[in-house]
């Protein structure tokens, strides 16, 4: 489990990266199981990602920068615009080849080259002035995905958006989930053109994914929904009410002491 008063940021194949609410960001060896570094910044670290020994991240206000392990010291650190009513979910940066994306809490990407970051490229997802940070950044192929609060865009071979309220995005299988606000997961092509639909009435995603042909969403009321990759057929699994926490790491759910194995589950 997570030392007292952090919480989960992401992690390798070899550190698991957690940070609490006073600016100290902290690794976990998967090893040991124990903290191997501690790192302290001038604000919370809300996202961070780990990569050939530098970490990238980004601060609540705004401030995203690169840290060389190694010699213990910045590469870079910068401020993008100021970003008002945040949603609490915020997505990590990843890494493509040498570039770092980093996505920001004013609906920006910035893709950074980690040979030279001095430069960063922009890319804007959404303009809103409120709850516009990225909630959701992966890759497809050649394809970026990001997700804000209220729109879904693709970027790279293929072009795109999909704008309505967005709990949760997640990928597989060269389809992209879409889980909104009002309660529907929605299956998209990689080119995002629907494929199909499903409604759950009174749902209110609170974590979402999607791996070996079964899609994954837990309401926060504690309902377990496991679905068909073609979204015809589900069961609902009563796990319990979200008290505190839930996140998705691999194929588990951790949801506040508890850990449920989604492969585990049939439908």
């Amino acid at each position: 489990m997570l030392p007292a008063n952090y919480h989960y940021l992401s992690e390798s194949s070899a550190q698991v990266l957690v940070a609490d609410g006073s600016g100290n960001l902290a690794m976990i060896s998967k090893k040991s199981k124990k903290i191997s570094q501690k790192i302290s910044f001038d604000a919370p670290v809300v996202s961070a990602g780990i990569k050939s020994g530098t970490i990238v991240y980004l601060l609540q206000d705004n401030t995203f920068g690169l840290y060389k392990l190694s010699s213990k010291e910045k590469l870079v650190e910068s401020k993008s615009d100021d970003a008002f009513a945040v949603d609490a979910r915020i997505a990590s940066p990843i890494f493509v080849d040498n570039l770092a994306v980093i996505p920001t809490l004013d609906g920006k990407l910035l893709i950074l080259d980690m040979q030279s970051p001095e430069d960063a490229k922009v890319i804007y997802v959404s303009s809103k002035t409120k709850l516009n940070n990225i909630i959701y950044l992966s890759r497809m192929g050649n394809t970026l995905v990001a997700a804000t609060p209220s729109r879904v865009m693709i970027i790279g071979s293929a072009e795109g958006e999909f704008s309505e309220g967005i709990s949760e995005v997640a990928i597989a299988n060269s389809a992209i989930y879409v889980f909104t606000k009002a309660g529907e997961i929605i299956k998209f092509s990689s080119s995002l053109k629907e494929l199909a639909r499903k409604k759950f009435k009174f749902a209110h995603f609170s974590v979402a994914t999607a791996f070996g042909g079964r899609v994954y969403a837990m309401d926060q009321k504690g309902s377990l929904i496991v679905m068909d990759g073609a979204l015809k057929n589900y069961r609902i699994y009563d796990v319990g009410d979200v008290d505190d926490f839930a996140f998705v790491s691999g194929h588990m759910i951790y949801k506040d002491k508890e850990v449920i194995a989604l492969d585990k589950l049939g439908l």
